[in-house]
């Protein structure tokens, strides 16, 4: 049969999978310019099991959000469009199970697998500055539409397939070639674009498997594009009998494709096992209990080494690599621990170091560009504190340093992040803050800190301190960055020095200040 008399029979089938009403009628309203926040919130709301799910997902760790989400026109507002859309078509996708006609294919393995890979995309597009990371978890889900539709649609002759790649190692694509004259990439594209769907969620079904032949010009969906592309190989890792050879292609192609680094691959691969488990409870589906990446190579590589020991050598070699493998990891938990406080927190005053800022003020930033908020910075630094060094030792200053980041803890809100910038200099991040919010902030803490004395054990000491505030929108500035806004309070924080210091002074886009 031609691909023409195939996406015929698909698209007239009564086996194939129906989109439920309210992400129906969701694809619909977001394709429209006029859409609000508001509309979709009311849409949504009216299924209130898809509600409940959706509110659950919104206070969990997949978000992180520090205030609890009550109700969906709340969610929508915090999430953003992309998001919600995200998530209910998640949910309905998920709901999808097998046909009236038994066969082999195995639904729970391929959402099992989809909800990894849809996982995975988003963990890449994390590490990826300018993407919204949500679309790439619909399209992770969802890359593989249609084969779950062939294997509904024509169980008997999808069959074919599968004991093709079972009996001769046959790629997938190539195994659905032979059998239909067509594979799953060009069918899930047809039935979505059937179904509606706008084309940043298309594309990544078209090109998913060859990422370059996709010549739009639309940025952000070569990157999706790119990162469903090297999730699959991480899948690959999770669920093949060939980890090694595609934990090498991730390394390789991830650097090439989107230019990640080896810490932005190394946080990929420790924290996939984790994530793919914690979505697993969040969209209610069974997973079983995964190794890690690290785990999944190790055992790959012990087996090739085996391949060529007889059966008593195997027993004795597994015996003692079981008990080198107790002992190694009771000792890694013990220096995981103490690795953690050192990568994170800075040694003398027990706050969060520089290297924790800068990756907080990136979460911070992603959050605040998902729901059209505020973000602020503010940058405080001690007056004089060379000469105050010089005058009273650098015991001395050692412990008003201290005292001083423990002051400013002790009055910012549970999760505003404090961090040591360097030296005597502190920065702060304050979520869902303008302008006018940040600066009484910045005010407060100027006077505790010019009112507090420290107080060690011989003699009381006083010191002032300097404040630069920069506040940012990432959702409504083309040219936002995060060294935009950490210079932006930099420059701040040196105009109040100039101004004599003890105060606060804000930045502002035409470069006028003004400070109280």
């Amino acid at each position: 049969m031609t691909q023409d008399e195939l996406l015929d029979k698909i698209l007239s089938s009564t086996e194939l999978p129906t989109l439920p009403t309210v992400a129906s009628k969701l694809i619909t309203l977001t394709a429209k310019e006029e859409a609000t926040l508001a509309d979709i919130g009311d849409l949504v709301s009216r299924d209130i099991s898809l509600s409940a799910k959706i509110l659950k997902v919104s206070n969990s760790a997949f978000y992180s959000f520090p205030q609890q989400i009550g109700s969906i026109q709340q969610a929508v507002s915090i999430l953003g469009m992309n998001a919600v859309r995200s998530l209910v078509l998640s949910f309905s996708f998920l709901n999808i199970k097998g046909g009236k006609t038994p066969n082999r294919f195995d639904f729970e393995i391929f959402w099992e697998k989809s909800l990894a890979s849809a996982v995975a995309a988003r963990l890449i597009l994390e590490k990826v500055k300018g993407i919204d990371a949500e679309e790439g978890f619909v399209t992770g889900l969802l890359q593989n539409l249609g084969e779950l539709i062939l294997a509904r649609t024509f169980p008997e002759e999808y069959e074919k397939v599968l004991q093709d790649v079972s009996d001769n190692q046959t790629d997938t694509c190539a195994a659905e070639q032979a059998v239909f004259s067509a594979d799953h990439t060009l069918v899930g594209t047809r039935v979505a674009k059937r179904w509606g769907f706008p084309e940043s969620l298309i594309a990544p079904l078209e090109f998913h498997h060859e990422p370059e032949k996709y010549t739009g010009n639309n940025t952000n969906i070569r990157t999706t594009i790119k990162a469903v592309y090297l999730s699959d190989h991480l899948i690959n890792i999770l669920f093949s009998d060939r980890p090694e050879v595609y934990h090498k292609k991730f390394q390789k192609e991830a650097n090439k494709l989107l230019g990640l680094t080896g810490e932005a691959l190394e946080s990929i691969l420790n924290q996939l096992h984790l994530r793919v488990k914690e979505a697993g409870t969040y969209f209610n589906l069974k997973v079983k209990s995964s190794k890690s990446v690290q785990e999944i190579l190790q055992e790959a590589n012990i087996r090739l080494s085996l391949i060529n020991l007889d059966y008593d050598q195997i027993n004795k070699q597994l015996v003692q690599a079981k008990i080198n493998l107790e002992n190694l990891t009771k000792a890694l938990e013990e220096k995981n621990k103490i690795l953690d406080n050192l990568a994170n927190i800075d040694g003398l005053t027990g706050i969060n170091n520089h290297r924790f800022f800068q990756n907080a003020l990136d979460q911070e930033i992603s959050r605040a560009n998902r729901s059209s908020s505020s973000i602020s910075l503010l940058f405080i630094d001690i007056d004089f504190f060379k000469k105050f060094n010089d005058t009273y030792g650098h015991q001395i200053g050692d412990f008003v340093l201290a005292q001083f980041a423990k002051t400013i803890l002790e009055n910012i809100r549970q999760y505003d992040v404090l961090a040591r910038y360097g030296g005597e200099e502190f920065v702060v991040i304050l979520p869902e803050t303008n302008t006018e919010e940040a600066l009484a902030v910045a005010e407060k803490l100027r006077i505790v800190i010019e009112s507090t004395i420290f107080r060690d054990t011989r003699e009381e000491y006083r010191v002032t301190a300097s404040f630069g505030q920069a506040c940012g929108k990432p959702a409504l500035e083309d040219n936002f960055t995060k060294d935009t806004l950490i210079n932006q309070a930099d420059q701040a924080l040196y105009e109040a020095k100039e101004k004599g210091r003890n105060r606060v002074v804000a930045f502002t886009p035409k470069k006028k200040w003004f400070s109280f």
